[in-house]
């Protein structure tokens, strides 16, 4: 197995949230020498100067001050996101009856809801409390452990199940188990007692959470040659790890552009938010750049025009058990390279110069590519790249690994994609 299937497993397993994902990214940038930058303070930034900042604890952006200016010769960037379709903990979430404690669960975005059942599902997130001075402090919560359960019903009592398929409603049957409340001794104070037991704090001092629902089993290697990946948040966590160690393994090449890796959150549902791609986040940091190397005038207009995106998020994978499921001449493969998106009402940002421009750095990288194209007769997802292309001008294309059950809990993916997919990455950001 590459080292870097294993280290993307590690990866996501280390971030059940993407606050936890923002965290994780932050922590590997400080490691390789990257200074944090806030938002609200003024920048001087360095040629080759390494930097990143967050938006609200789950957005970041990390970039190498090019040793050119913007204006010449502009920004190479990889975006992805760093949310993943589940479950997500409502705000007032205590449920209490028939003897047991119960946690109701909201939908984010649009999971798989049945793959959510029979499995060990922790909570991750953040919370804010107020300490005794009455300044408020953000802190990340993982109980890593099996926190909640949502059982099946028996097939003794829902007969069609296998010929119907499990159907959960969204308000009634989608509340986490957590425990035994027989004679109803537990209140809502008990969920609040937990959360801030974890961060030693009291239950008074408790003001908000986002938790989101994960599943505790760590990711794992599969396949009779040990080829295949499985995991939680593959989409799009992967795209996330390949762009960051693209960029930390070129980072000590001498660069003409500024290299960005742009990860937002919120995609899954949408991206309009603060802090999503729809958002200035993005265009706020390189505008940045852009005025700290002395731009001016149409400066920032040229840096965009010179500017290419790579929108790196999941692609469906061709599954033999649901052929039908497929444009016949668009089936893409696990193991065989990243996949160009396109589709003609652009839900995918990709045209016919992004997509060569990208063969050449997949051939510049002696890899394989794939590209794909969604049937016509089904609703085509999105990404980012659209967004981003749309708010800023900026050419771009959007690829993505192959993998199987995209937005499962558990998803499926090669384990050789993920190399692939940094060896391009490298090539695009040592070009």
């Amino acid at each position: 197995m590459p080292k870097s299937a294993a280290a993307l497993l590690n990866f996501i397993d280390a971030s059940p949230s993407p606050w936890h994902a923002a965290h994780s990214i932050a922590s590997q940038l400080r490691g390789h020498g990257f200074e944090q930058l806030s938002e609200s303070a003024d920048w001087s930034l360095n040629t080759n100067g390494r930097y990143y900042a967050v938006r609200d604890d789950s957005s970041i952006i990390a970039f190498i001050v090019g040793r050119q200016t913007p204006a010449e010769h502009g920004f190479k960037i990889v975006g992805a996101h760093t949310d993943s379709p589940g479950l997500r903990v409502k705000p007032q979430p205590w449920l209490s009856g028939d003897g047991y404690a119960r946690v109701a669960l909201d939908v984010y975005g649009g999971p798989i809801l049945a793959s959510f059942t029979d499995r060990d599902l922790g909570l991750a997130g953040r919370l804010v409390y107020q300490q005794t001075d009455g300044s408020l402090v953000n802190s990340l919560i993982d109980f890593k452990r099996a926190m909640l359960r949502l059982p099946n019903l028996a097939i003794h009592l829902n007969r069609a199940v296998n010929e119907d398929g499990l159907k959960l409603n969204k308000q009634t049957e989608l509340a986490g188990i957590l425990g035994l409340n027989a004679n109803q001794q537990l209140n809502a104070d008990h969920f609040t007692h937990l959360l801030a037991e974890h961060v030693q704090a009291s239950v008074e001092q408790i003001l908000s959470w986002e938790l989101a629902v994960y599943d505790v089993q760590p990711g794992n290697l599969w396949g009779a040659e040990q080829e295949f990946i499985a995991d939680g948040q593959l989409d799009n966590l992967a795209s996330c790890h390949a762009g960051l160690t693209a960029l930390l393994a070129e980072a000590g090449a001498k660069a003409d552009a500024t290299r960005v890796c742009a990860f937002f959150d919120h995609e899954e549902v949408g991206s309009n938010s603060a802090k999503g791609a729809s958002g200035s986040f993005l265009g706020d940091v390189l505008q940045r750049i852009t005025l700290s190397s002395g731009g001016q005038g149409v400066d920032w207009q040229r840096a965009l025009a010179h500017s290419f995106i790579i929108s790196a998020d999941m692609a469906h994978a061709y599954h033999p058990n649901y052929p039908g499921a497929y444009e016949p001449n668009h089936k893409v493969f696990v193991n065989q390279g990243p996949v160009i998106k396109i589709n003609a009402n652009q839900h995918y940002a990709t045209d016919c110069q992004t997509e060569a421009q990208f063969i050449a750095y997949c051939r510049e990288a002696e890899v394989p590519f794939q590209k794909y194209a969604h049937r016509g007769d089904l609703a085509c997802g999105s990404t980012i790249g659209p967004l981003c292309a749309t708010r800023l001008g900026i050419r771009t294309v959007d690829v993505g690994a192959p993998m199987w059950a995209m937005h499962s809990l558990r998803e499926s993916a090669g384990a050789l994609d993920h190399k692939y997919m940094i060896q391009v990455l490298r090539r695009f950001f040592s070009a």
